[in-house]
Order: C-alpha cells, then sequence, then structure tokens
C-alpha cells in the first residue's frame, strides 16, 4: 500500500523556493526546523544497513533528525516520557484545565516568544497554585503538568496551555489528603480573573524592563502609551479559561498524555494530498461542533503555518509544578500515596538471567533477524545539538 503524504514531501518540494522568497523573515530557528525536516530519514544524514540472518534481503535505514517539531520523529520521544510518568499517577481523579489569551496578547507572544512563554508557564502555575491553596476554594498544595501548544487545527497561531491536575491535593499541614468535588476542580470564573490579571502585571514588568520588542502591524507597542492602551483594553475583556470533564482513571490520563505531550502542530495523519503548489489536510472546526472539514492551502501558506508554531530553543513546553516539582516529587508522591491509603507502584522485577530483548527490525519479507552489517557518516556536516529534542 503505498504510503500516505507527509510534512517532509511538502518541505522537499517547497522549502527551497520558500527560503528564496521569505528568507528576510526566517529566524535561525526555522531555518534548522526546515533543514531538519528536509533531511530526516535521508542519506544526507546518513544511516545503515541492515540485512536478514535467514533470507540475506538487504534494507536500508536512514537517520532521524530528532527535532522535536518533526512529525516522525516524536513517536518514541512519547514513548519514553510516559513509561517515566506512569510511576506518577495517583488513584484519583484528574482534571483538565485550559488557559488561553485573547488575540492582542497572542500578537505581543509571537515576537516575543521566549519571554511571553514564560509569562504564560509562570502566570498559569501561581494562579492555580494560590486558588487551590485557599481555604476558600480547596486548601490544598497540588500538582500538575502544564503543556504548552500554540496552534489551533487550521494551523493559525493561538498560544495556550493544557494542566493536566489530580483532583485533590494535601492540605496545607500536610497532615490529610484533600479531595475536591467529583466533578468540579476551581471556579473557572475567578481561574479567568486571577490569571489575566497575574499575566499582565508580569508582562507590564517585563515591558518596563526592556524584555519585549515590537516590530511590523505592533511596532507602535514600543511607546507606552500604546502599549498601556493595549493592556487596558485586554483587562476589560474574559480571558478564556475552560475545564474539561475529569478522566475516568489514570489509564484515560495516560492515554491523553500520549496524544498531547509531544504533539506537534500538525500529524502525518492528518494530510489529505499535495497536489502540485496545493496541500489539503483535515481539520475540525470547533464553530460547528467540531464538524471535520478538509482545508486546501497554497504549499508556501502551509509552510508559513507550520513555522508559525517553532519553539526557541531550550526552551521547555513540558513543566511540572506544585507536588510534581522535579525536586521533590518522589517525597509529595510516597506521602500522597501514604494519606490515601494506597500501596507504590509496582516496579518491575529484575531478572539477572533473563535473554535480551528480540531485535527490534524483522525482516519486511521472511520476518526474520535482521542484523546491521554496515553504516555511514552524513554526506554533509549536521549541527546535531542544536536539534537535540527538549520537552
Amino acid at each position: 500500500m503505498a504510503a500516505g503524504p507527509e510534512v517532509a514531501d511538502i518541505f522537499r518540494r517547497h522549502a527551497e523556493r520558500y527560503r528564496q522568497t521569505h528568507g528576510a523573515h526566517l529566524g535561525r530557528v526555522e531555518r534548522r526546523v526546515i533543514s531538519a525536516i528536509e533531511m530526516c530519514r535521508t542519506a544526507r544524514l546518513g544511516g545503515h544497513v541492515q540485512q536478514c540472518q535467514d533470507c540475506e534481503a538487504i534494507r536500508i535505514a536512514y537517520n532521524s533528525c530528532r527535532n522535536r517539531h518533526c512529525p516522525k520523529c516524536q513517536g518514541q520521544a512519547s514513548r519514553d516520557w510516559l513509561a517515566a510518568r506512569q510511576a506518577d499517577l495517583l488513584p484519583v481523579g484528574y482534571f483538565h484545565v485550559v488557559f488561553t489569551v485573547p488575540q492582542q496578547i497572542a500578537e505581543i507572544a509571537f515576537q516575543n516568544k521566549e519571554q511571553v512563554y514564560t509569562i504564560l508557564f509562570h502566570a498559569v502555575a501561581e494562579t492555580l497554585r494560590k486558588l487551590a491553596a485557599d481555604p476558600r476554594h480547596l486548601g490544598a498544595e497540588i500538582g500538575f503538568i502544564a503543556v504548552l501548544h500554540s496552534w489551533g487545527q487550521n494551523l493559525h497561531y493561538h498560544p495556550h496551555i493544557h494542566c493536566i491536575v489530580p483532583g485533590g491535593g494535601l492540605s496545607l499541614d500536610q497532615s490529610r489528603w484533600v479531595a475536591c468535588r467529583q466533578s468540579f476542580f476551581l471556579s473557572v470564573r475567578v481561574l479567568s480573573r486571577l490569571f489575566r490579571r497575574l499575566f499582565l502585571e508580569e508582562l507590564k514588568q517585563a515591558y518596563d524592563l526592556g524584555q519585549l520588542r515590537f516590530f511590523g502591524d505592533i511596532a507602535n507597542l514600543a511607546d507606552p502609551v500604546a502599549f498601556n492602551r493595549t493592556l487596558k483594553a485586554a483587562r476589560r475583556i474574559d480571558w478564556v479559561v475552560y475545564a474539561k470533564p475529569p478522566f475516568a482513571g489514570p489509564r484515560q490520563v495516560l492515554a491523553y498524555l500520549g496524544r498531547y505531550t509531544h504533539r506537534i502542530a500538525i500529524s502525518n495523519s492528518r494530510l489529505v494530498s499535495i497536489d502540485g503548489d496545493r496541500v489539503s489536510f483535515r481539520w475540525k472546526d470547533y464553530r460547528t461542533g467540531g464538524r471535520q472539514k478538509v482545508m486546501i492551502l497554497d504549499a508556501h501558506e502551509f509552510i508559513r503555518r507550520f513555522l508559525l508554531h517553532t519553539v526557541p530553543d531550550g526552551f521547555h513546553r513540558i513543566r511540572h509544578y506544585g507536588l510534581l516539582a522535579n525536586g521533590h516529587r518522589q517525597l509529595k508522591l510516597d506521602q500522597c500515596r501514604s494519606l490515601l491509603n494506597v500501596p507504590p507502584p509496582e516496579q518491575p522485577a529484575k531478572e539477572p538471567d533473563a535473554k535480551p530483548p528480540p531485535l527490534a527490525h524483522c525482516c519486511p519479507c521472511c520476518g526474520g533477524a535482521m542484523t546491521i552489517i554496515g553504516a555511514w557518516i552524513p554526506t554533509q556536516p549536521v549541527c546535531r545539538p542544536s536539534w537535540n529534542n527538549s520537552s
């Protein structure tokens, strides 16, 4: 069966002309992403030759780019991350809370990704922790995982953060587990207002410190009067924060995380066709109840929208807070399990005499074991460190 279209096919056919046409607007990160996806699993990155031990069939396997924006390189990273998270799950209900920013703030974020994304994470974390710790709401120390996304289904720029939160936490004196109501976590209205205030306070501070830059359509925001006017307008509108129904259990949480944590702007499975200079892909129109439609874009417009969602080098899109913070996660989780009266997760038994795991690759002809009989280095220098995946 013929393989379906891939994002790499679009880049290999059209990226060179896109560079020539839009090179003045491409930054270092965008250029590296284009090059990585173009070269992924091609001879340009090197590879190795495998031979079947039974029928002697030959198979060539090319190396992957391992760039975190590449649709084909996130599967293993996601599986490894999920395996590490299984031991962190508690036998309680989990909630999914989403924080978004209005369009005028998104425009500032796009030109100041590292600064504004950092502010976004800080504001979300402080909002959840402060409200949860307030005795009028929950009165507990909570933990949660926050994941940054910047896209909508149509690939337009839409920065927002998904949070996965256990339904409860440790009492402020650390002596008991405080559970929230079965289908209610915290007031969305109160979350929205506190999030808006904390975010705008940090954004104003960053502006006063000269940490933000403005150009193009929003160059006028370099004027303090115009910037303050934008913040004043943002304070007058409701910021969208919503909580989805709680998950049915830890297994559903893992399934959800597997879909969201290492997701990129668009997966290869959503592509329908590449016809000349036109790219077709499936998308859900939530204005019509999530009805699935097909969008057709010029290849250059598709590449432009895809590149809107690149993340600065070294920036972590997945972060852990509260009970799940890296510094004390195990200690806090052990305390939670003790108060919930549940045993610690089982550790896989170690068998010193166990047989080695089977080879990952089987012969496509007869199913026999494939062994590596040769390898070659890339045909051109590759700056791999800048492409390494970072959550």
